[in-house]
C-alpha cells in the first residue's frame, strides 16, 4: 500500500510541512533547552576565562601553563570529556554545561589575553598620568579597548557551543540533538533536516547578536575614531612636547 500523495510523513520525506505542524512543541522545547544550554556554558566559561586571563596578564609565569591547560583540555574528544565528567554530575544538565564550559576555556583566554596584551603602551600611560590606579585602568581603559579580540573569541565560543550541545544527547540533555540522534536512528528524514536546520539558525542568530553586542560596545570602530577619547589624546600630546 502507498502513502497517500499529500502526506510527506508517510512517505518520509526531506522537507515535511506536516512534520512542522504536528511537532511544533517538541521543537520549541528542543530549541529552548538547546538556548539555554548554550548560554549558560558559554556564561560559565566566560565567567572562569575572565579571571584565568587576567591572572595570565598579571603574572606572566603562569600564560604557559594556562594556555596549556586549556589547549590540551580542549583536545579532549566530546565523548570522553563527558565519560569523565559522568561520576562527578551524573546524567544531568550540570554534565552538558560543564564539559561545553571547559571546551570553550582556550578560546575565551586566549582571545582575551591577547586583547588585552594588545592596548597600546601610550594608553596606558596616558592614563596613568591622568592619575588611574591599576583596577581603574583595567575597568575603564584596558578591559574596553581588549572588547574585539575578546568578543571574536565569544562568538567562535559560541557558535561552537550550539554545534557541541548536541552530543548532550548521549545523556538526555542535547537540545535539538536529542532529535537528530532519535531520528537517526529511526531514519525520520524530516526530523534529522528540520533539527539540523535549527542548529544552524540558532548559532547564525547568536553570532549576529553577538556582533551587534559588539558594535554597540565599541562605538569607535563604526565612526573610524581612535578608541583614546580626546584628553588622552590632549595628554599624550602635552606629554610629547614636553619632552
Amino acid at each position: 500500500m502507498t502513502a497517500p500523495p499529500d502526506d510527506c510523513l508517510a512517505r518520509n520525506d526531506w522537507i515535511c510541512g506536516d512534520y512542522l505542524s504536528t511537532r511544533r512543541q517538541i521543537l520549541l522545547d528542543a530549541v529552548g533547552q538547546h538556548v539555554q544550554l548554550t548560554v549558560v556554558s558559554v556564561g560559565l566559561g566566560l565567567v572562569i576565562a575572565l579571571p584565568l586571563a587576567l591572572l595570565a596578564r598579571r603574572r606572566r609565569w603562569t600564560v604557559g601553563p594556562v594556555l596549556g591547560i586549556t589547549t590540551v583540555i580542549y583536545t579532549i574528544p566530546s565523548l570522553a570529556m563527558f565519560s569523565l565528567l559522568l561520576p562527578v554530575y551524573g546524567l544531568s544538565a550540570t554534565l552538558v554545561v560543564v564539559g561545553l564550559a571547559l571546551y570553550s576555556l582556550t578560546l575565551l583566554v586566549r582571545n582575551i589575553l591577547a586583547g588585552l596584551d594588545g592596548v597600546p603602551a601610550g594608553t596606558k600611560e596616558a592614563a596613568r598620568g591622568m592619575g588611574y590606579g591599576p583596577m581603574r585602568q583595567l575597568l575603564t581603559v584596558e578591559l574596553p579597548l581588549a572588547v574585539p579580540a575578546a568578543m571574536a573569541g565569544l562568538r567562535i565560543a559560541t557558535v561552537s557551543a550550539v554545534a557541541l550541545t548536541t552530543v548532550g544527547a548521549i545523556v538526555g540533555y542535547g537540545g535539538l540533538g536529542n532529535l537528530i540522534y532519535a531520528g537517526m536512528n529511526a531514519y525520520f528524514k524530516a526530523q534529522v533536516l528540520t533539527a539540523s536546520v535549527l542548529c544552524v539558525l540558532i548559532a547564525v542568530a547568536f553570532d549576529l547578536l553577538l556582533l551587534g553586542v559588539e558594535r554597540l560596545l565599541t562605538p569607535w570602530r563604526r565612526a573610524g575614531r581612535s578608541p583614546r577619547p580626546a584628553r588622552w589624546r590632549r595628554l599624550t600630546t602635552a606629554s610629547g612636547r614636553r619632552a
